[in-house]
């Protein structure tokens, strides 16, 4: 199963054909040529793409016509976003100048630096002062100008700071666990929801997740009964400190019961990743499975996107593997 990230609506059918393709070219990278054609064509295993993007641009979502991720910057416009929204930009310029600080990147550190300077401030004065939307419009400003770090610029997909702002906020909405429907569901409750429809816990789930999709999948596979072989976590943000990791259920974070494997992944280019080795933060499950974190160098532009980390031998190698374990190929072939 793969399960998305932050981004706009999606066409399913489209995604999963590109998610398997890169993966194929992972695949060869990795010496697996032999299963190139059952996983494309669908032989090797059964490939379902979670698509949960139009849960975030539902008009009828309390509130969702406020949210830039739903449209045009101009909300959310309630202290909760903006203490989450700034607390999240600042684990992300405290991770870029950590990582730049142990390299000897000066340059990358200065303009970490100069970002960090220009955080709106934390008591809220800024909002009694310039109105809710502000914040927001100087979050944006924050995150260009971090964006102009030479170990950024050129290697990330967004050109300038609103619309990563925007595709971040929805990492916002879910962990605030509000805008209820009809039903009194809430909006992370809906994702859950429909990234697991459709699994079947008599047989074997392996997971591959994306950004957003990681905290999702995360949180979707807490109370899943079927055997989880191996759940693939790329470009994470899971354990970005008081933005993500304390707000995730349950707490302390621990492993996922049913997943026998975690392997992590991340770019070093990769701004959505805050605190790439999850390992330190992430408590072990009954079997004592804790994530395996290892970095991969995409180089090149749109070093975010699923698709780039599936081309990875390093990710596509051990994937393939386990869909071609004995027990996994017959559970599928049945």
């Amino acid at each position: 199963m793969f399960v998305h990230g932050i981004g706009g609506p999606r066409d399913a059918a489209e995604e999963r054909r590109e998610w398997l393709n890169a993966l194929a070219d992972g695949a060869r990278a990795a010496g697996h040529a032999d299963a190139v054609s059952g996983l494309t064509q669908g032989r090797l295993a059964e490939t379902r793409f979670a698509d949960y993007s139009d849960l975030f641009t539902d008009p009828d979502a309390q509130g969702a016509e406020a949210i830039p991720g739903a449209g045009a910057l101009g909300g959310p416009e309630d202290r909760q976003d903006t203490e989450f929204m700034t607390a999240f930009v600042r684990a992300l310029i405290d991770e870029v100048d950590h990582q730049a600080r142990e390299r000897g990147d000066r340059r990358t550190a200065a303009v970490a630096e100069d970002a960090l300077a220009q955080l709106p401030d934390e008591d809220g004065k800024d909002d009694e002062e310039q109105g809710v939307g502000e914040p927001f419009r100087v979050l944006g400003r924050v995150l260009t100008t971090l964006l102009q770090a030479p170990g950024l610029r050129g290697s990330t997909q967004w050109a300038s700071g609103l619309p990563l702002l925007s595709h971040l906020s929805q990492v916002g909405r879910y962990l605030r666990r509000r805008e209820a429907d009809g039903d009194r569901r809430t909006l992370d409750a809906r994702i859950r929801e429909r990234v697991l429809s459709g699994t079947d816990p008599d047989r074997p789930l392996i997971v591959v997740s994306h950004s957003l999709g990681t905290v999702v999948a995360f949180e979707a596979l807490r109370g899943y009964e079927g055997r989880v072989p191996l759940l693939v976590t790329l470009g994470s943000p899971l354990a970005t400190g008081a933005a993500v990791l304390q707000r995730l259920e349950p707490q302390p974070p621990r492993t996922p019961a049913r997943v026998e494997r975690w392997l992590n992944f991340w770019d070093r280019d990769d701004i959505v990743v805050g605190r790439p080795r999850l390992e330190r933060w992430m408590r072990p499950n009954a079997s004592g499975v804790v994530p395996v974190t290892a970095r991969v160098d995409s180089g090149g532009l749109w070093v975010h996107t699923a698709t780039k980390y599936l081309r990875q031998a390093a990710v596509a190698g051990p994937l393939v593997e386990a869909l071609k374990a004995g027990p996994l190929v017959e559970a599928f072939e049945k």
